[in-house]
């Protein structure tokens, strides 16, 4: 069975970002390995590396399905940036993965058949983040809304606080 993401992103208080940190990544599946080392060492600058498993795994297939399934065949010329971006920010409770495509089309979790060497990476997001979605990405400044860039942002949330603490 085919299943949407859901849209949007959990409320969050962006006065309470406790850090951030973004990197472009090239079209090529080495990239996955480079979004891996990013990980860990912003995990490690902000003391989460307990954390880097479960948010490693979850950015190597939020960046593969980027790659594999978000990229034309060709890319076009006027790409003036890598199209895929890889995104964290901490808050003091949350931490949000989310990578950005050029493709419109949103993603769709399905289900892989038991033989099937792929296609569970969506069902492997939603089992270790606590949620996790898809938004459209707004056109960086000065393009309009058909540009090169425009297209989706997939996040995966992970809380860091699980003892009924204030969830900011």
């Amino acid at each position: 069975m085919l299943e949407p993401l859901r849209q949007g992103l959990p409320p969050t208080d962006p006065s309470g970002v406790a850090g951030s940190a973004s990197c472009a990544l090239p079209s090529c599946y080495e990239a996955v390995g480079g979004a891996r080392k990013f990980t860990r060492s912003t995990l490690d600058r902000w003391d989460l590396g307990d954390r880097f498993d479960d948010v490693a795994l979850v950015v190597s297939e939020l960046v593969t399905n980027a790659l594999r399934h978000a990229l034309p065949d060709e890319p076009p010329r006027e790409y003036q940036d890598p199209p895929v971006r890889l995104h964290l920010m901490r808050w003091a409770s949350r931490l949000v993965c989310a990578v950005r495509d050029p493709s419109r089309e949103s993603p769709v979790a399905g289900e892989a058949a038991d033989s099937a060497e792929s296609g569970r990476g969506l069902f492997l997001v939603e089992c270790v983040s606590d949620s996790w979605g898809w938004h459209p990405s707004p056109a960086p400044a000065g393009e309009l809304p058909s540009g090169p860039l425009y297209g989706k942002v997939v996040w995966a949330l992970f809380r860091l606080q699980k003892d009924g603490g204030p969830d900011v």
